[in-house]
């Protein structure tokens, strides 16, 4: 059964039934203990009220031989001589057993009590089965009101299952009536405690899918009108080579137009590679890995940038660091940070990359001799598309955004600094496991 509306019925129907079962076996058994003792006591006390007479009077006569006195008294003397009978085609044995005792006699059982006094024995009798119907119908009048009562809890339990489900019902109308535009929060008043952290969740949920939305909108903004320029550009150059009058302008158009495509390749890649490292990209499973190699390999990739710029590229680190994360993404994160410090360092420059464990997790540090980043500014500096201003442009300003956004994905901590080397350190804090 899937409906919980259902379950609960089920579930509280059948636990009331059981209680109802439990609770009218338990009365009914105890009723008929309780008239079984009940019996025993009148028999025993109309026993003892006839030992202290010598006889027995006329009125007392009369009323034991009314036919409609269930109960038999005998009297007689210990030579077996009946003195007394209530009923005198009843007799009852002329043996006792003194206190309670079960008789037959006459085709019926009785419940016989006899005591002695005076040289007398005095035995008062009860026929079992009207005890037993007498009993009977007292415990059937003890049971009958939760009969009457168990058709009434169960339509209370209906009601109040009906009645405390009805905020869930709410909320779902709530989510059911959202489309993909509407996230504003659910209202959350009335809900009750079990209710109140699904709706916040869901609230939370929707913030969440609303800023995911807005940064996709914002990136995508933001990509067209930076992939705009360059488009542009490309057109432009492919015209002068259309348009070259001699061999040699047409060779410098062509240079211009490969260093424009290769931007422009540079500039997809890192929009890619940021929709990748944004929530709701292409995630890879978290494993173990040896942060050391991916980072080896970013270096790897850009020694020939460095090269090329004449920068003095070197890495410091141990044989292996272990760590719970996505091998190519470290890739992608080292491969940035390092490019971005080789293309600031200026020519003759300087870039170390180390990494270093400790209990903590995993560091990677990138510092270069370039000309830093004022603490004013370096908050900004990771925002997508951000260049700072007099800067010559030497990137797509997204290498920054990328290192944050794979950094959240691995709980690591981004941190921008002074090197000692007189430029940048870019410092990576990656935890052991991710929170």
């Amino acid at each position: 059964m899937n409906s919980l509306r259902g379950r609960l019925l089920v579930f509280l129907l059948a636990l009331a039934a059981a209680a109802a079962a439990v609770v009218g076996a338990v009365t009914y058994r105890n009723v008929l203990a309780e008239a079984d003792a009940i019996f025993d006591y009148q028999l025993r006390q109309t026993a003892l009220s006839l030992r202290d007479q010598g006889a027995i009077a006329e009125a007392d006569r009369a009323a034991l031989e009314d036919p409609s006195f269930d109960y038999v008294v005998q009297v007689w003397t210990g030579d077996g001589a009946v003195t007394y009978s209530s009923h005198r085609r009843a007799g009852l044995p002329r043996t006792a057993v003194l206190g309670f005792s079960d008789v037959d006699f006459g085709g019926r059982r009785w419940r016989v009590f006899s005591t002695t006094s005076r040289g007398r024995v005095i035995q008062v009798a009860q026929p079992l089965s009207v005890r037993e119907g007498l009993a009977t119908a007292a415990a059937w009048r003890g049971v009958a009101p939760l009969l009457v009562a168990a058709p009434l809890v169960a339509l209370a339990v209906w009601w109040l299952v009906g009645v405390s489900l009805a905020p869930l019902g709410r909320l779902v109308a709530a989510v059911r009536t959202r489309d993909a535009e509407s996230m504003t929060p659910l209202p959350l008043a009335g809900l009750p405690a079990e209710l109140a952290p699904l709706g916040s969740a869901l609230n939370a949920l929707l913030q969440r899918l609303r800023a995911a939305f807005d940064a996709q909108r914002a990136f995508v903004a933001d990509a067209a009108h930076e992939l705009r320029s360059p488009l542009t550009a490309l057109k432009l150059q492919v015209d002068l080579v259309r348009r070259a009058p001699d061999e040699a302008a047409r060779a410098r158009a062509l240079q211009d137009l490969a260093q424009g495509t290769e931007r422009m390749q540079r500039l997809v890649e890192q929009l890619l590679a940021l929709a990748r490292a944004e929530p709701g990209g292409a995630d890879s499973a978290m494993q173990p890995v040896d942060v050391v190699e991916p980072v080896r390999q970013a270096t790897a990739d850009t020694v020939a940038l460095a090269a090329a710029g004449g920068v003095e590229l070197e890495l410091d680190a141990p044989p292996q660091q272990q760590a719970l994360a996505d091998a190519a993404a470290l890739r992608i994160l080292a491969r940035n940070l390092i490019d971005n410090a080789v293309r600031h360092a200026g020519r003759g420059g300087r870039v170390r990359v180390q990494v270093a464990g400790d209990d903590d997790g995993v560091t990677l540090r990138v510092d270069d001799t370039g000309p830093g980043i004022p603490a004013a500014e370096r908050e900004r500096v990771f925002d997508r598309f951000f260049r700072r201003s007099g800067e010559e442009s030497v990137g797509s300003g997204l290498g920054l955004a990328i290192v944050r956004a794979i950094a959240e994905r691995h709980g690591a901590v981004v941190r921008l600094g002074d090197s000692p080397l007189g430029g940048l350190r870019a410092e990576v804090a990656l935890p052991h496991r991710p929170a």
